[in-house]
């Protein structure tokens, strides 16, 4: 049974907007506006409609109105206008760079409750801890707050103070709490790990600015540890910067070989990038894991590696993102953010997924199959994503899964908010588990079902104990969380995962790519 399931992506503590699901070409090319033949068209039904339309609106509003439905007519989700807010958010997932506290926040039973801290981070060194409910920010009760409120509660300008309360499990006094609001660098690389065998793990969550510079550290880091091969995660990666998918691949390619081709109307965007620096690490074996999670430029790394033979992709078909944008700056604060060209792998594949020309059902999208070669010879897919050379992971949800989510209906955050209380309650009594390794027991469900009993929510017991495997799970990692902390979870994630046992399992051991190669050829034949 796979354990990621799509219940397991509601549950899921984080996140990703699809505003973020690209890859930027740059911050806007230079042009002249051209007036068009209907602009007098247009000024006319503005002016009617602004004068006489039923209801009094705003002219403002309306040219806001306008806007959004010129570009919502060009049918591409990834074209958008972006208000301050919004480009602000951008600014800072490309640059990973905010003013803050370093701290994640989710709210759990109305409350907002701290789910990890940045070490060094200044949440850190105020001691909050994992499971802490923040019951005041300021003075003010954060009861029903969404997190985006409490994120902007907690945000101010580098070097001022904010004061809260929290309550924290096992203690029966509030406690209060000052920080002082820093500089917030939230890393690329979100985990790394050294597994058993010689494995080295890297999960890069975001092509932000400093993305290449942190994985050529996390892999000097890694083989000082003895790494002799590598798992490189790209799941879930919606992209970044083209620059940094470009400089990661970089990483991993001889000086010369194409790593991707742009192709747009403007004479601006249109290249080719090519590898310059020489191959820091070229005896290291890679996996790359990929799922439909994996965008832009993590389609642009996972597609130069595979078409050069540079690594074996592993885990489930991309999401299909082949075209990338540039920002205009607008008067307004604002952007545009606009489609300027699409890409191409080095073998010539376009991945995009399109629009069916006759309005299909569906997911809207049609998948043109092509079949290209690798520099070695080996047949790799085209269109619609990103094929892995080993498919790992199903997207068929088992009966158990079904039943449970079907039990469970619109009422998941309740489930979630009942499993972070028993997680809580664990943490806080005598009988919390004193290693990150242990075993989820019947007794723990059984704890489960009681407090979402006492919650008001209940279903047939029998679903519940059908779906133990996917209740354990969600247990071992909510205890381990609140108990021995976020980089804790985050390894017994790591050792519970099908598709890191997977690549490990095609990679360990291996002395060269090009075995580990083989095996996947292998694997794959066994597995049609």
């Amino acid at each position: 049974m796979s354990m990621r399931s799509r219940l397991f992506v509601v549950l899921a503590v984080l996140g990703s907007s699809l505003l973020f699901g690209g890859w930027l070409l740059g911050r806007g090319l230079r042009g002249t506006v051209v007036p068009v033949a209907g602009e007098r068209l247009f000024e006319q039904v503005l002016a009617h409609v602004s004068r006489y339309y039923v209801d009094s609106i705003p002219a403002p509003a309306l040219f806001d109105k306008a806007l959004d439905g010129m570009l919502e007519e060009l049918g591409d989700p990834n074209t958008l206008y972006l208000q301050p807010e919004r480009l602000k958010r951008l600014n800072e997932t490309t640059t990973g760079n905010y003013t803050g506290l370093g701290v994640q926040t989710d709210v759990r039973d109305g409350w907002p409750t701290v789910l990890s801290t940045l070490p060094g981070g200044p949440a850190e060194r105020a001691g909050l801890q994992a499971g802490d409910r923040i019951i005041e920010i300021g003075g003010k009760s954060t009861r029903s707050l969404t997190g985006e409120e409490t994120r902007g509660m907690l945000r101010g300008p580098v070097g001022t103070s904010v004061d809260i309360t929290i309550e924290r499990p096992g203690s029966h006094a509030s406690i209060p709490v000052r920080l002082t609001r820093g500089e917030i660098h939230r890393r690329a690389v979100r985990r790394t790990a050294m597994l058993d065998g010689g494995v080295g793990y890297i999960d890069v969550k975001v092509f932000s600015d400093s993305t290449q510079v942190e994985v050529a550290q996390s892999i000097d880091s890694l083989v000082k540890l003895g790494m002799r091969s590598l798992v490189l995660d790209l799941r879930g990666n919606l992209g970044g910067l083209l620059s940094q998918g470009i400089g990661v691949a970089d990483l991993f390619l001889d000086p010369g070989k194409v790593i991707v081709r742009i192709k747009g109307r403007a004479a601006e965007a249109n290249a080719t990038f090519e590898d310059e620096a020489p191959q820091r690490w070229p005896s290291l074996p890679i996996v790359v894991l990929v799922d439909d999670g994996s965008a832009s430029a993590s389609e642009i790394v996972a597609g130069a590696l595979q078409d050069h033979d540079r690594a074996l992709l592993v885990g489930r078909t991309t999401f299909g993102k082949g075209s990338a944008q540039s920002l205009y700056p607008t008067s307004s604060g604002g952007a545009l953010k606009l489609t300027v060209a699409r890409w191409f792998t080095p073998s010539g594949r376009s991945i995009d997924r399109r629009r069916d020309d006759d309005g299909g059902a569906g997911d809207g999208t049609k998948a043109r199959v092509e079949r290209f070669e690798s520099d070695a010879g080996r047949e790799i897919v085209g269109g619609g994503g990103i094929t892995p050379d080993v498919v790992v992971g199903d997207t068929v949800q088992s009966p158990q899964e079904l039943a449970l989510a079907g039990a469970l209906g619109r009422r998941i955050p309740e489930f979630r908010d009942a499993l972070t209380a028993y997680a809580l309650s664990v943490k806080a009594s005598a009988s919390a588990p004193a290693s990150p390794g242990f075993e989820v027991t019947p007794a723990m469900r059984d704890g489960l079902w009681r407090v979402m009993q006492q919650r008001g929510l209940t279903f047939d017991r029998a679903i519940y104990d059908d779906a133990a495997p996917i209740i354990s799970l969600l247990i071992a990692r909510e205890v381990t969380r609140y108990v021995f902390g976020a980089a804790v979870e985050a390894r017994r994630s790591i050792d519970d995962d099908d598709a890191i046992r997977a690549a490990r399992s095609l990679i360990e051991g291996a002395k060269s790519q090009e075995e580990v190669l083989a095996r996947g050829a292998q694997r794959h034949s066994l597995l049609k």
